[in-house]
């Protein structure tokens, strides 16, 4: 896992960027060998410093045109738990970590990332439960994403959040 790729999608999400960086998180990417992390942080107020180290570089930048070549360097994906964010992720094909943004109402992520949890295509957790989850997390158990049916996907999401 030598690139982890971290997003906000086009929001804030301050709390996941300040657990994604904290050290103990870092020790965590580290002990699996991660060398690379890359956090898109959006509108957020928190915008941890650029750095490179011996064994670990850190990037940061707010917003790209496309996310698509940071999804295709990335080993593991870390993000929000947005529809879309999600969908660009699994199509990708690469493993996905969700973490819910637990100051929202009427938290749809939640039953979106709980949903693909049950169906196998992603591992969920919240701010403060990543480190743990980092350090214990299995991605040979997460199963492939269908490629190209987002029509599925449209359907799915309806269910989620109670449109059918």
């Amino acid at each position: 896992m030598k690139s982890v790729f971290v997003t906000v999608g086009t929001t804030s999400f301050d709390e996941l960027i300040a657990a994604v960086s904290s050290p103990p998180a870092m020790r965590a990417l580290r002990s699996r060998g991660c060398e690379r992390l890359v956090l898109q942080i959006g509108r957020g107020a928190l915008e941890p410093a650029p750095w490179r180290g011996p064994a670990l570089a850190l990037d940061v930048f707010r917003f790209k045109e496309s996310l698509a070549e940071e999804l295709r360097r990335a080993d593991l994906v870390i993000s929000h738990a947005g529809a879309g964010s999600c969908l660009e992720t699994l199509e990708e094909g690469k493993p996905l970590l969700v973490v819910i943004n637990e100051k929202l109402m009427d938290n749809h992520q939640l039953e979106l990332a709980k949903q693909l949890h049950r169906d196998g295509h992603v591992l969920y957790c919240n701010c403060s439960t990543l480190v743990e989850t980092l350090q214990s997390m299995d991605l040979s158990t997460l199963k492939p994403f269908p490629p190209g049916q987002p029509e599925k996907f449209a359907l799915f999401l309806d269910k989620v959040v109670g449109f059918d």
